[in-house]
C-alpha cells in the first residue's frame, strides 16, 4: 500500500519525519515486512541518523555545505538561485529513497537512528513523500 506525507519544512535543515512514517506504517495494519519512503523532489532527500544530540545533525549541515558551497563558479543552473545546483548535487550525494524492516508493526530501527527529511534549499514549503508499506 502507498501513502503520500507532506513535510513543512523551513529552509535547510533535517526534518525528524520517523513519527509521520511509524504512524503510517501503524495504520497500515502490517504486522512485518518493509516500509520504504521516497521523496519526490530532486533537492532534498533522505538519511537515517543519530536522533539523541543535535550537534550530529549541526555538523552534518555544516559539512555538508563545505562540500558543495553556493555560487561556485562552475554551475550553470543558476535561474533559481544561488542555492539551488548545490541542492541538486546534495540531493545526488545523498538518498531519495530508505528501506526500513517492520516489525510487530513497528518501524525497526535503532534506538538512536531517526528517519529525516534533508531539505537542502533555503525556502520556507513543503516536501512529499511516498511510504510504501510491504508485508
Amino acid at each position: 500500500m502507498n501513502y503520500e506525507l507532506t513535510v513543512a519544512v523551513e529552509g535547510q535543515g533535517l526534518y525528524d519525519v520517523t513519527h509521520k512514517v511509524a504512524e503510517t506504517v501503524r495504520n497500515s495494519g502490517m504486522s512485518d515486512g518493509l516500509a520504504t519512503v521516497f521523496i519526490r523532489h530532486t533537492s532534498a532527500s533522505l538519511i537515517i541518523q543519530e536522533n539523541a544530540d543535535p550537534a550530529v545533525r549541526d555538523d552534518l549541515q555544516r559539512w555538508l555545505n563545505r562540500l558543495v558551497p553556493e555560487d561556485d563558479p562552475l554551475y550553470t543552473h543558476t535561474a533559481e538561485g544561488a542555492d539551488d545546483m548545490p541542492a541538486h548535487i546534495k540531493g545526488a550525494l545523498t538518498a531519495v529513497s530508505l528501506s526500513v524492516p517492520v516489525m510487530r508493526g513497528e518501524l525497526a530501527l535503532g534506538v538512536w537512528q531517526a528517519i529525516y527529511l534533508w531539505e537542502h534549499r533555503h525556502h520556507r514549503g513543503e516536501r512529499r513523500l511516498i511510504v510504501n508499506v510491504l508485508g
